[in-house]
């Protein structure tokens, strides 16, 4: 049974200014918003006018916050908190906002003692409750005396008043490793709400990771379908609310930020209620992904397309279609098909044709997680697949597995004799670099959409900066795709290749494919002396081995899993490269090792061609 749970969405989480923040989030579909106070004092809606404009655009109010360090060991300082509590209920009524969110106090002055605590939160509690409100208790990771869900559901439960309840904070409970498991005897009416963050997973100060790295849920290392279980088992009834600070999000398109937010939360549904707990709002599950159908280049005028159609005759493609209607050109290699879109525009890759075992259940998850479709043009009697886009645009096809002509049958066969094929027996993985504000949007579509995992994620040193990597696949590996993103990249004084793209090509005997390309041509990069100098005194491996690979400018990298050899092209059309990649053993990388080496000899090939040498 599909029924989509309450959802809410912090301001705190998206860029702009209140009345900006408020539009993307009811385009994206929530229900209500935390009102994050600087958005509200920096606003010049009265707090009147912003409850008029929520209710123009479908939204609650959800919650008011923060009210900070309200537990005192000063009694005037403590009537002083009073006081201007009592200000901020003002707000709340006017905001129609039911629920403020108190933290637990990090002052030098915070309550130590469990029962004086209880007092002064019972107090506050009085005053709200007879105003009709409610106090939400949340402990800070780095509270001074209360910074764990622990203390403070003790603290509510020696308080004992009805307008006085917890949060519960995703990021602060599982970033001090706590067991969410015992919340679960936690009575339903005392969860008052419930605040959700993911995170990736770093050695850093907590509050530093709290205020500058959260994620949405499925973009980062926390199991949050184990967290939100047992507050769902407890009763809890209240949305999920996301309250994610990120220091990207904050600088983002606050529309795409929303809607990238709420399929987080639909996914992270979908996920609990798989272990038992809560409905599935998303009735619509991933079917099984069998592998690429295809991966289409755009190719950028006459001169890239031919230097592109070269290179995948020279690595033993054979052009074995044309498009009916489009100029498109369809190159295959046993279960390798790339297709060349003679449209015009930059050399890209424009399009992943991805095989699942149900294209229309496909389409319809797609759909229902609020992945764009894209519009077609398509002749009579061509076949209709239904394409998504991608955050950074690659159209993302939904094929039928084992159906072939669906799509196929589009192309008028060729006369071209077959080439002289190398040895590529499908596509590896395909490589996309991400621009800078969407690679954890990017990942999570991924996730969410196809049903995809992630699989390892690393970080480079490359010669223009730190590069970051992360792989998502399906559980059989039959689909691989390496995302990457150039990390705080600045300026342009020489960029080694703008958004990277490639298609790394699988055989079974990268050296006799290496040999055989070069001997037909292909445009191998070329990799120094030194690295192979350090492979043999690193690994050990046979000298005769060693000058076989520097002779045709394989690199290879091992693990005690394997190893992982792959020889690429020279960059095609200013940001495209093919490579051959094959495996050894269970060796499950992406060449990482070798990234730096590769990047800066695609750099030195890049430089000597502007050059004219």
């Amino acid at each position: 049974m599909s029924r989509e749970p309450r959802t809410a969405l912090a301001t705190v989480c998206l860029s702009g200014t209140l009345e900006d923040k408020l539009a993307a989030a009811a385009a994206a579909g929530f229900d209500g918003v935390e009102i994050f106070e600087p958005d509200l004092v920096a606003s010049p809606m009265p707090p009147g006018e912003v409850r008029l404009r929520c209710d123009d655009l479908g939204l609650s109010v959800d919650l008011y916050q923060p009210f900070r360090d309200l537990d005192s060991t000063d009694a005037d300082r403590f009537a002083a908190n009073l006081r201007r509590a009592d200000h901020k209920f003002d707000v709340m009524a006017a905001l129609g906002a039911d629920t403020v969110l108190v933290c637990s106090s990090v002052g030098a002055d915070a309550v130590a003692d469990p029962d004086r605590l209880a007092e002064q939160l019972a107090a506050l509690a009085a005053r709200a409750g007879d105003r009709g409100l409610r106090i939400a208790y949340e402990a800070l990771a780095w509270g001074a005396h209360v910074d764990t869900w622990e203390r403070s559901w003790d603290a509510v439960r020696r308080a004992d008043h009805p307008a006085l309840g917890l949060c519960l904070d995703s990021f602060h409970i599982l970033s001090r490793g706590s067991d969410p498991a015992g919340i679960a005897d936690v009575p339903g009416e005392k969860l008052f709400f419930l605040q959700l963050a993911d995170a990736p997973a770093l050695s850093m100060d907590v509050l530093q990771w709290s205020r500058h790295h959260r994620l949405f849920p499925g973009q980062g290392a926390f199991d949050l379908p184990a967290f939100l279980a047992p507050v769902l088992a407890a009763g809890y009834a209240g949305p999920l609310s996301l309250e994610v600070f990120n220091d990207v999000f904050r600088q983002a398109d606050p529309g795409r930020t929303a809607v990238d937010a709420h399929r987080s939360l639909l996914a992270l549904a979908e996920a609990t209620a798989a272990r038992g707990h809560g409905a599935d709002p998303v009735a619509a599950p991933a079917p099984e992904v069998r592998g690429w159908a295809f991966v289409e280049i755009g190719a950028g005028g006459d001169g890239e397309a031919a230097e592109l159609t070269g290179a995948l005759g020279a690595l033993g493609f054979t052009r074995t279609g044309r498009h009916r209607t489009k100029p498109v050109e369809r190159w295959e290699q046993s279960g390798a098909r790339v297709l060349v879109n003679r449209s015009g525009g930059p050399t890209a890759i424009t399009a992943l044709g991805v095989e699942t075992t149900d294209a229309a259940a496909a389409a319809r998850r797609a759909e229902r997680l609020g992945a764009p479709r894209l519009p077609r043009q398509r002749g009579p009697a061509e076949a209709d697949l239904d394409a998504v886009a991608a955050p950074d645009a690659t159209a993302v096809f939904l094929c039928p597995a084992g159906a072939a002509a669906s799509w196929t049958a589009d192309f008028v066969a060729t006369d071209d004799p077959p080439g002289a094929a190398v040895g590529v027996t499908g596509v590896d993985h395909v490589g996309l670099a991400q621009p800078f504000d969407h690679f954890d949007e990017a990942t999570l579509f991924y996730r969410a959409v196809l049903g995809l995992g992630s699989a390892a994620t690393a970080e480079v040193a490359a010669p223009f900066g730190l590069v970051r990597s992360r792989v998502v696949v399906d559980p059989a590996r039959h689909l691989r795709l390496a995302l990457t993103v150039s990390l705080l990249r600045r300026g342009t004084w020489a960029p080694g290749v703008a958004e990277p793209q490639y298609v790394a090509l699988a055989t079974d005997d990268v050296v006799a494919a290496a040999r055989a390309a070069r001997a037909a041509g292909a445009p191998l990069l070329a990799i120094p002396d030194n690295y192979y100098d350090d492979l043999e005194a690193r690994l050990e491996l046979p000298h005769e081995r060693v000058a076989v690979l520097r002779e045709l400018g394989i690199l290879h990298e091992q693990t005690p899993q394997g190893a992982y050899l792959q020889v690429c092209t020279e960059v095609l059309g200013g940001r495209i490269f093919l490579a051959l990649v094959q495996r050894v053993g269970e060796h499950d990388g992406y060449g990482w090792t070798d990234a730096p080496v590769r990047m800066a000899a695609h750099r030195r090939r890049r430089l000597v061609r502007s050059s004219g040498r």
